[in-house]
């Protein structure tokens, strides 16, 4: 079992957020640092993947946006979601591509919804976590020497009508909501708790 050092960092900027994943994935890579897993909210943002700039995708005028060089396209980051970003060198068994890497935090997140009770799925629409054929969490890593940084989303209870109104990369939208959006309450420290509860067996770090 490897070690991770889990940080809770509450509400973070999103520039800060970039900036403190830059700093770990280089002690990361050099050996300074374990594994390393942030916990943390963001003020509302859109980040603008690869993907959505190669296909002159943007969200509506008034949300603010943040070019970034993670996989994917558009991501909304705000309140009532758990964002999650596992600085992590990946290595161990299994962990042989950027696919099997996502995979295994799609089962993560699975596994973390299971244990609140609400059954998730995987879809052939896109990477990332649905329940009731609605997206409800969403993946983007970007790699240096398999060390990654950004990660995962989880919506438990954005406000309303937010997320709901972006598209993208084959997307439309109402395709991505909350766990509040259809019909789940959780609070915020419940999906956490869940979710470390199922590191061991879902990622073997802990």
């Amino acid at each position: 079992m490897r070690e991770v050092d889990i940080r809770h960092e509450g509400l973070v900027d999103y520039t800060d957020a970039l900036q403190l994943m830059k700093d770990l994935q280089k002690q990361r890579i050099e050996d300074q640092i374990p594994d390393t897993l942030l916990i943390m909210e963001h003020p509302e943002i859109v980040t603008v993947g690869p993907r959505a700039r190669n296909d002159g995708i943007l969200p509506p005028d008034d949300y603010a946006t943040y070019p970034v060089d993670r996989g994917g396209g558009l991501t909304w980051h705000g309140p009532g979601q758990l964002v999650v970003y596992p600085v992590f060198k990946w290595d161990l068994e299994g962990e042989v591509s950027v696919a099997a890497i996502i995979h295994v935090l799609e089962q993560w997140i699975l596994n973390t919804l299971a244990v609140c009770g609400i059954e998730g799925f995987r879809d052939e629409r896109m990477q990332g976590v649905w329940v009731n054929g609605k997206k409800i969490s969403s993946i983007g890593l970007s790699f240096l020497r398999w060390t990654s940084r950004h990660g995962f989303t989880i919506n438990y209870d954005t406000p309303k009508g937010r997320v709901e109104m972006l598209a993208g990369c084959g997307l439309g939208m109402d395709t991505t909501t909350s766990l509040a959006g259809v019909g789940h309450s959780v609070e915020r420290q419940e999906l956490i708790d869940a979710l470390l509860e199922c590191m061991s067996e879902s990622i073997h770090r802990g």
